[in-house]
């Protein structure tokens, strides 16, 4: 590791690219100098998938009596979303979180039924079955969200748990 860094900072030298820096890692520059992206780019392109998503969403809940029109709208805001934090963090980055052992199952469950819902609404046609699967991905999206915050999802399903346990 130490020598691929090396090598990156002597191209950087002889390209000019900043001398002594670096290469950035982490948060924002998961991909070092594999991307040609600058942060200002990353940024830029995390805002505009995402509030292409947010503004697709939006959309979506205009045409919601239209159950099909909905669901394509909503499953593709809802894929601008995700796709927006590879732009942070990178592809690869991105896909080892996803497929964490604490969110395979909510990552799986919530690809299932966005491409469930987008076969509904294009190619079986059914407002239910659209819905239904809508819901799914709503929450898998909410389920995989909770798995950043420490502690949500066990609070979540005890909330859920003494709501419906209901002794009289």
């Amino acid at each position: 590791m130490a020598g691929v860094r090396s090598l990156a900072v002597s191209i950087r030298r002889s390209l000019n690219l900043g001398g002594n820096e670096e290469i950035e890692e982490g948060f924002l520059g998961e991909s070092g100098d594999r991307c040609s992206l600058s942060r200002q780019n990353k940024v830029y392109g995390f805002a505009v998938c995402l509030l292409s998503g947010f503004a697709c969403t939006f959309l979506s809940l205009i045409v919601f009596v239209k159950p099909i029109k909905f669901g394509i709208l909503f499953t593709f805001g809802n894929f601008l979303a995700i796709i927006s934090t590879v732009f942070l963090i990178g592809p690869c980055a991105q896909l080892r979180l996803m497929g964490d052992p604490v969110r395979i199952y909510a990552t799986a469950i919530y690809f299932g039924s966005f491409f469930f819902a987008l076969i509904c609404a294009f190619m079986i046609r059914s407002k239910m079955l659209t819905l239904l699967s809508i819901v799914a991905e709503i929450c898998a999206l909410l389920w995989y969200s909770l798995s950043y915050v420490p502690f949500a999802r066990r609070m979540v399903s005890n909330l859920v748990i003494s709501c419906w346990d209901t002794e009289i």
